[in-house]
């Protein structure tokens, strides 16, 4: 075969080569939506035989508590072994993107791995990775769950975020796609079972089509559940989008009472309208419902704006009897319901119980004002009914 052949194969085959490598991308490409910037990211779905059993981690009731930040690494056995002795399979962990003002759209995501003077180290791309990966030697899972921060709240929160014209909006939803892919992929690439694509984020959630269309986006870098974190006051009940996602996500900050010291069949007859309401959504989307949050302050009024942070000037009267008996109607009404798929319990500080004294440090924990039930009898409530659920009985 001549030389001038032997070139004319080899440039044959090269075009060859070049016309089905495009025909590959194209066959990709018809996969993304047009609209979704991917730029941030470099896009890899798990294969199948990478998805961690996936499917095994999505049955059963979610024993969840929010996982509070660590300042540092907390690598060691005692952190973790610690939520399983309290029959805890699962963990939420917050990242935050930064927004200046509620009626401005520019949203700050972090640079990789950079610990700056508001964002600790469990926040931070690597904490996420670190803490799901120790978590899971101990065979807890992860819900990966980033917030909107107001930096500039002057009275406002993210469920008030609301642009002042279209154009603003539509820059708002163009930053928001970029800092929730950025978790997205996180999630993916550390085969984080559940991803949360909002929270409480009122105003925004109402408008359907554009979280539709973050939803087809999302669901391109990332192949777990999906849910969203619908705030208890009226949210939920609006959201149109319930339908594209895994879950109803709740923040179960429920009013129960107007009385403080309530007993628990008081508690109980204050979630039945509540109940209802969440189990009418429940039926018209035909959706397993998450807490993504509830909590009880261990003060005497716990139960009446469950969702009212501990103030420095004021101070209720201590009562870890009203905040047990909150947690013991909450799990006496939604418990055993078999749409209801588990709840996550505000809030978890990671605890080395192999570098503390337990004993004196669960009764200075008891003895201050916290929107926690670590070391209180809400604790032992908690688990109880967790234990349950695990098979063969409490761990």
């Amino acid at each position: 075969m001549s030389r001038t052949v032997k070139w004319s194969v080899i440039a044959l085959s090269l075009v060859v080569l070049f016309v089905v490598v495009i025909k590959i991308l194209c066959s990709y490409s018809q996969f993304i939506p047009p609209e979704c910037d991917h730029s941030q990211d470099g896009i890899l779905l798990l294969a199948d035989n990478e998805d961690d059993n996936r499917q095994q981690e999505r049955s059963g009731k979610q024993r969840g508590v929010c996982w509070e930040a660590a300042q540092g690494e907390p690598s060691e056995d005692g952190y973790y072994s610690f939520l399983r002795q309290n029959n805890v399979d699962w963990i939420s962990i917050t990242p935050f993107g930064w927004q200046s003002n509620y009626n401005e759209p520019g949203i700050k995501v972090k640079p990789k791995n950079e610990i700056l003077p508001c964002i600790i180290w469990g926040e931070t791309d690597e904490g996420i990775r670190l803490t799901t990966q120790y978590a899971r030697k101990h065979n807890i899972r992860t819900m990966l769950k980033p917030h909107i921060w107001l930096s500039n709240k002057n009275g406002k929160w993210r469920q008030d975020i609301a642009m002042k014209n279209e154009s603003m909006w539509k820059q708002w939803f163009k930053n928001y796609e970029g800092f929730i892919l950025h978790y997205a992929q996180l999630a993916e690439n550390n085969r984080i079972p559940i991803f949360c694509i909002g929270t409480e984020l009122r105003q925004a959630a109402k408008r359907t089509a554009d979280w539709e269309q973050l939803i087809r986006c999302i669901r391109q870098v990332y192949s777990g559940e999906l849910i969203y974190a619908a705030n208890w006051d009226e949210e939920y009940e609006g959201i149109q989008f319930w339908d594209q996602l895994d879950y109803i996500g709740i923040q179960a900050y429920f009013p129960l009472t107007k009385k403080e010291d309530p007993a628990v069949d008081d508690l109980i007859s204050g979630w039945q309208p509540h109940a209802q309401a969440i189990e009418r959504i429940q039926k018209k989307y035909n959706k397993p419902v998450l807490f993504t949050e509830i909590g009880y302050k261990n003060s005497s009024d716990a139960a009446i704006e469950p969702w009212v942070w501990p103030q420095d000037d004021f101070t209720p009267k201590l009562s870890l009897e009203t905040q047990a008996n909150a947690f013991e109607a909450f799990f006496e009404v939604f418990w055993d319901k078999p749409w209801f798929k588990g709840a996550y319990i505000w809030k978890w500080t990671p605890t080395n119980i192999d570098d503390i004294n337990m004993d004196e440090y669960g009764r200075k924990r008891a003895a201050t004002l916290k929107l926690s039930p670590q070391f209180t009898p809400a604790m032992s409530i908690i688990k109880s009914r967790y234990g349950a659920h695990v098979e063969g009985g409490e761990n």
